[in-house]
């Protein structure tokens, strides 16, 4: 069973190492075009709103802030509000006089509707008047005597923390003014007032998207709250330590929960602390819902990638399968045509390979024409050095004369092919081409060749095939021409106009040395079908009683190098 069981992993191994080691295809590298140009911008959207959120979480800090100390600052003016309201009421004429009725009266005129009763204590702590009740009924003891005393040995206004109120049994927090009459003992006042009054300054606040605000005094004891009214009376949930922001808070001993990120302001008349606060799980899940979200589209571009790279490698990959039949053709010399594909690269690629087949079939061709020609011009060139061994026989008295013009004439006819070669770009001069064809076969005499033209350059091009002809009719001038008797002349002319250069080749020779018309030699094919063929020109040849006269008629635009245009050629007569 093992045996079984091992053969098929082996099989998939072999399978992933050869997938590895081998060829791709099209569409493995279509998804991994796909993936690195999605992964990166998965990666940058990431990194952005990760930034966005900071920056985000700054603002919304900063708002924070400035709502806790604007909770403060509102704390404050109801704690100063309750403190000019006591300082106002101790001037009253009836406190300093003892009428305790009527300043009973005169303060709960003033305190109606405030959600506040005053009390006033003598100097042993002893309620006097109670505004919460009707005057002359029985007063129970003062809550918190604490306050009284540290307010009247302190001779400031205090306020104390919060507490439970036993006459209408709701949590309520008071402020202590200490008054001293010019005559008489001193009196302390004491104004009380429900806590839920504070629920009115934090619902002013514009509290969203978790976020929370409350109130607690310097026992850290909740006075208000806008999370849960239960809480007041009770210690604050989170361990504050000092103020400001306050980042990854923990709950106090006991109570359950993550972190929480605390924003305090601290009242200045009381000591109370203002807190804004908010989970870190909710601050933090905006972020974390757009990161999933981030991550499900990118996980589904790149499945759609994936699936839209398996169906484009298709259906290139059919197209390249047929290009690599035609490459194989056209390797085996097999006729090559294009075919319409619907990928302009591919089509574009199936038409080279169609013009590189007929290309193929013309190089053949012409191989095929210029083996003939390496043949014919080999034995031209034989004919060629037996016709300066010849001349330069019948013009030489001694062995080493014939050695020394023998082997000059050697050397010109190698520089004829060179000057071709050492034209590159520019072109070759027409001058010096005709003066390098030509050289090899002239005689010594001077006059019996003349050369007249303007100044014309050839491209490299058109100067081998008409440095070709040339040759062919040097050639034949040194067999049957002005270049085969001791008398015979040669004038070679040119001229441009109207965009046409007209080079003239005439030979003068005796009569008893016309050449025979009917006879069409390989060079005559040449000529004309290298001349006339591809440099689109009009040759005529004429055998005149005195010797040949050809005459070709070329379009300048086939034959100036692509950097001179409009040449302006100027009269040069040798």
């Amino acid at each position: 069973m093992q045996a079984k069981d091992s053969a098929p992993s082996e099989t998939w191994s072999e399978r992933i190492r050869a997938f590895a080691s081998g060829p791709k295809p099209i569409g493995f590298f279509l998804f991994l075009l796909i993936a690195v140009t999605i992964i990166p911008a998965i990666g940058v959207s990431v990194v952005l709103l990760q930034r966005n959120n900071e920056a985000q979480r700054e603002v919304v800090t900063t708002l924070a802030e400035a709502m806790a100390g604007s909770i403060a600052e509102a704390v404050d003016r109801e704690l100063s509000g309750m403190s000019t309201t006591l300082r106002v009421l101790s001037t009253t004429p009836s406190l300093a006089s003892g009428d305790l009725k009527d300043f009973y009266d005169r303060a709960r005129l003033a305190l109606a509707g405030s959600g506040s009763y005053l009390r006033v204590l003598d100097e042993n702590y002893r309620l006097l008047i109670n505004t919460g009740v009707p005057f002359g009924e029985p007063l129970t003891p003062l809550n918190e005597p604490e306050t009284a005393r540290a307010a009247l040995k302190g001779g400031v206004t205090i306020t104390s923390g919060v507490f439970f109120g036993k006459l209408d049994g709701k949590w309520s927090f008071k402020v202590v003014k200490p008054y001293f009459p010019e005559n008489g003992p001193p009196r302390i006042l004491v104004m009380t007032r429900n806590a839920d009054t504070l629920v009115d300054v934090l619902s002013q606040q514009m509290l969203r998207g978790g976020w929370n605000a409350s109130v607690v005094d310097k026992n850290n004891i909740v006075v208000a709250s806008s999370f849960m009214s239960s809480d007041v009376g009770k210690t604050f949930f989170l361990n504050l330590d000092g103020t400001g922001i306050q980042h990854e808070a923990e709950p106090a001993e006991g109570r359950e929960g993550g972190t929480y990120t605390a924003i305090i302001g601290e009242s200045g008349v009381s000591g109370w602390k203002a807190v804004v606060w908010a989970s870190t799980k909710t601050i933090e899940e905006p972020m974390r819902h757009s990161l999933r979200m981030l991550l499900a589209g990118g996980l589904l571009v790149i499945a759609i990638g994936a699936f839209a790279a398996w169906l484009l490698g298709r259906q290139i990959a059919g197209p390249v399968r047929r290009l690599a039949r035609d490459a194989r053709r056209l390797g085996a010399g097999e006729p090559v045509h294009a075919i319409e594909y619907p990928i302009a690269e591919v089509a574009t690629v199936s038409s080279a390979l169609a013009e590189a087949a007929l290309d193929r079939e013309q190089a053949e061709n012409e191989i095929r024409l210029l083996m003939r020609e390496v043949a014919h011009r080999s034995k031209n060139q034989l004919t060629v050095v037996s016709s300066m061994a010849k001349q330069t026989a019948r013009s030489s008295r001694t062995f080493a004369g014939f050695q020394d013009a023998f082997q000059k004439r050697l050397h010109g006819l190698a520089r004829s092919t060179d000057l071709l070669i050492a034209g590159g770009a520019a072109g070759v001069e027409l001058r010096e081409l005709l003066a390098a064809q030509v050289d090899p076969f002239r005689p010594d005499s001077a006059e019996r060749l003349k050369m007249t033209g303007p100044k014309f350059r050839l491209a490299n091009q058109p100067a081998q095939t008409v440095g070709l002809a040339v040759h062919e009719l040097a050639t034949n001038a040194s067999k049957y021409g002005a270049f085969s008797t001791s008398t015979g002349r040669l004038e070679i002319s040119w001229k441009v106009k109207d965009d046409i250069l007209t080079l003239t080749w005439r030979e003068h020779v005796s009569k008893g040395r016309r050449r025979n018309v009917r006879r069409r030699g390989f060079g005559t094919e040449i000529i004309e079908r290298m001349v006339g063929g591809t440099l689109d020109a009009e040759i005529s040849r004429v055998f005149h009683r005195d010797g040949l006269e050809c005459v070709f008629r070329i379009p300048v635009d086939r034959l100036v190098p692509d950097s001179l245009k409009n040449p302006s050629p100027t009269g040069e007569v040798d």
